[in-house]
């Protein structure tokens, strides 16, 4: 009897796939005690996209550059139907009934943004059976439980530097909205009002002033390189060190005990990622008391990292004189959140990381990830925050 090239393949591979199930039935292993690594690498045939954005409404048409709306939806759509590929989009995220829930067993990819957050749950991940790229359009993906997605073999990644300049610049901005008593004085002028007492009593310069920012990475350094021109006194804490050369240029001052730093400031900014150790650290008995009586205290991290009622109570008793900042617990924040309504706040929607030209940079960043991912690449090492079961080491 002949047997065909082809027949003793099959009977080869029969055996290999055999032999190693027997392995590991001996071994004992279990899919419960194991990290699996979901492959990265597209396998071939059309992928199933979801991406979750805000929605822009009349808006959307007023900027051809506005990619980061549900409308615009990175202005990936036409590209990714073009390879056959299905791409979902929508803004509604929360609720046992909402859109992204119905898409979540069968979407290999979903793409979410810090400014829209799609919470991805443990218990979402457990249900997206072919799930196997997270992406973060923007900086920062602490909306995902990462140790979840770690477990699961998950590859996360955000577009790493896509939006620095524009979180820096706008903690700038609100410094100084702060320090300048600004917020009242427009509110007089909406409300057809003239006086000039009611915001020069606690109106300052910013000049002289000691500003210290809690956490020194990409924004950090960026925030204190545009603080030098205004002379202040600069100083830092962080893990790490800033260059030496860099810290020298800036002026900066490098301060390793927290608590030690931050009566001294009369500006603190939060530029720390949200982690299992930031998550409320400014609370009312630990760091907030320790702060200076009157300060001012810029947030544009994760509204998470502020404990939410002590950040209210400081702000009424006067001991925190201004808080402003763009990022609330949740997002977006309902009507009734405290902040809303507490006194001496500057406070927006998350808006900081999502100027125009941040958009086209994570916009582009997305597509290029994407692309990658298709073709069996790899991202930029940067980019990655959670991959081969590992967690990037901002995030521990």
């Amino acid at each position: 009897m002949r047997v065909s090239r082809k027949s003793i393949r099959n009977m080869a591979m029969k055996g290999v796939i055999a032999s190693a199930v027997r392995t590991l039935a001996s071994s004992g292993s279990s899919a419960s005690s194991t990290t699996f690594t979901r492959h990265l690498h597209a396998s071939a045939g059309s992928k199933k996209i979801v991406g979750v954005f805000y929605k822009a409404n009349e808006y959307a048409e007023l900027n051809p550059n506005f990619l980061g709306c549900e409308e615009r939806a990175l202005g990936i759509k036409d590209w990714l139907e073009s390879q056959g590929h299905k791409y979902i989009v929508t803004d509604d995220k929360d609720g046992p009934d909402c859109e992204l829930d119905k898409h979540i067993q069968d979407l290999h990819v979903l793409i979410s943004t810090p400014f829209h957050p799609a919470y991805v749950t443990a218990e979402r991940i457990k249900k997206a059976k072919n799930l196997q790229l997270l992406l973060t359009a923007g900086v920062g993906s602490d909306h995902i439980d990462l140790k979840a997605a770690a477990a699961a073999g998950l590859t996360v990644a955000e577009v790493t530097g896509s939006n620095v300049v524009s979180v820096a610049e706008d903690e700038l901005m609100r410094i100084l909205i702060l320090v300048r008593n600004f917020v009242p004085g427009y509110t007089q002028i909406v409300n057809g009002e003239w006086k000039v007492a009611g915001i020069a009593h606690r109106a300052y310069d910013l000049e002289g002033k000691t500003v210290g920012t809690v956490g020194a990475g990409r924004i950090g350094k960026l925030l204190l390189q545009r603080l030098k021109p205004f002379n202040c006194h600069l100083l830092y804490h962080d893990r790490f060190k800033i260059d030496p050369e860099l810290e020298q240029q800036i002026g900066a001052k490098f301060e390793e005990d927290l608590d030690a730093m931050l009566p001294k400031c009369d500006v603190i900014v939060i530029n720390t990622p949200l982690t299992e150790k930031t998550r409320g650290m400014f609370e009312k008995i630990e760091l907030i008391a320790k702060c200076k009586k009157g300060v001012l205290i810029v947030n544009n991290a994760r509204g998470a990292i502020m404990d939410t009622q002590a950040v209210v109570d400081a702000s009424s008793s006067g001991h925190i004189a201004g808080y402003s900042g763009d990022v609330w617990n949740p997002q977006p924040a309902p009507k009734d959140h405290p902040w809303r309504y507490m006194p001496n706040h500057a406070m927006t929607p998350h808006i900081s990381g999502t100027t125009i030209d941040a958009q086209l940079r994570y916009a582009a960043g997305v597509k290029d990830m994407l692309d990658r991912y298709f073709k069996g690449e790899d991202f930029p090492a940067q980019n990655y925050i959670v991959k081969d079961g590992k967690i990037a080491s901002q995030y521990q």
